[in-house]
């Protein structure tokens, strides 16, 4: 009787298979942090293996056609997984922008109003042939006559 040597045939090939699938998904990862698309054929030629290996692994299978619609529908060039915005981040950058937009709002309002009063006290002034300095006190206007200061 022969001897029972299908136990190491069993180990190389669990060792090839675990290897394929360490190669395509470094494949996969590299092509989507490059922004590359990704299709069966592509992951296939990068990683080394077929493209029927590809489809018969359910997981890669679906990671490959989970980015390939991802890619698809992204403008190009791609952006790369690490690089895309979140639902939740674009909420968080329109709220930012709008506060900001409220404040500089609030900011511009004020603005006028200081501008509108500074006016309003600089014609009272020249009117009466006087004008304020600085620290509020009254002095002589000088002769110039009644232009604006700049």
């Amino acid at each position: 009787m022969r001897p029972d040597n299908t136990a190491p045939l069993i180990g190389a090939a669990r060792r090839r298979h675990e290897l394929t699938r360490a190669k395509a998904i470094r494949a996969l990862r590299e092509l989507d942090h490059a922004g590359t698309p990704v299709t069966f054929q592509i992951v296939g030629r990068v990683a080394g293996v077929s493209r029927s290996w590809l489809y018969a692994q359910p997981d890669i299978r679906a990671e490959i056609e989970r980015l390939r619609d991802t890619t698809q529908r992204a403008p190009w060039p791609p952006v790369p997984a690490g690089q895309r915005a979140t639902d939740a981040s674009l909420l968080r950058r329109l709220a930012e922008a709008s506060n900001r937009n409220r404040q500089l709002a609030e900011e511009n309002s004020r603005l006028r109003r200081q501008l509108a009063h500074a006016l309003g006290d600089w014609r009272v002034s020249s009117r009466s042939g006087t004008r304020r300095t600085d620290t509020g006190q009254e002095a002589e206007r000088p002769p110039s006559g009644n232009n604006p200061p700049r």
